[in-house]
């Protein structure tokens, strides 16, 4: 396989931040009571992930070894302002929906692992294709669990009600989301031990 193909697909599978590294999961439980909410949610860290993995890998040769880390967080930030100003400019209701999660992707430990894992010892496109990998792969892992969520919560998918009646309640609130997480992981890497 190609090698630049291959890092978008390690983000995908062998380094996917929910089921296999388990990281970013406060919004990962908070923000995925819907497909949308998940999918949404995903979009916009793949967004920050790219951007700042861009920025950083291009800043990383001239970014003295003891600031490093602060001077990451600020690109981190600036990269999720833009994103808060453009989401509050073309999609006010689902920067409403999200909310408090938006801002809180600056510190995301997923953006800033990526920074300090491999975006400052990598060229600008490795890093773009890190981002898209491990961004798609967060993206795919919220839109499935909100998926499910939704399914069993409430009997639609998307906002698309294809089952009569209420649903399970248990699956849009903090117990469900949990239970849904714990299914999905040992699936997912149930999935990865045959391969």
């Amino acid at each position: 396989m190609n090698s630049k193909l291959q890092l978008i697909v390690k983000g995908l599978v062998k380094d996917n931040p929910t089921f296999v590294l388990i990281l970013g999961m406060c919004p990962t439980l908070a923000t995925t009571t819907s497909a949308m909410n998940g999918l949404s949610m995903g979009l916009a860290t793949l967004f920050v992930l790219v951007l700042s993995n861009m920025a950083i890998s291009a800043i990383a040769p001239v970014v003295p070894d003891k600031v490093h880390i602060p001077v990451y967080i600020v690109v981190i930030a600036t990269f999720v302002t833009l994103l808060q100003f453009l989401m509050q400019a073309f999609v006010p209701s689902v920067y409403a929906t999200l909310g408090l999660f938006i801002p809180l992707i600056v510190v995301n430990c997923i953006v800033l692992g990526r920074a300090e894992a491999f975006a400052n010892k990598n060229g600008i496109f490795d890093s773009a294709l890190d981002g898209v990998g491990v961004g798609l792969g967060f993206t795919l892992s919220l839109t499935v669990i909100g998926m499910v969520r939704e399914i069993l919560g409430s009997g639609s998918v998307f906002g698309w009600k294809f089952i009569a009646g209420d649903g399970m309640l248990a699956f849009v609130m903090a117990p469900g989301a949990f239970l849904v997480l714990g299914y999905l992981m040992v699936l997912f890497n149930k999935f990865l031990a045959k391969k």
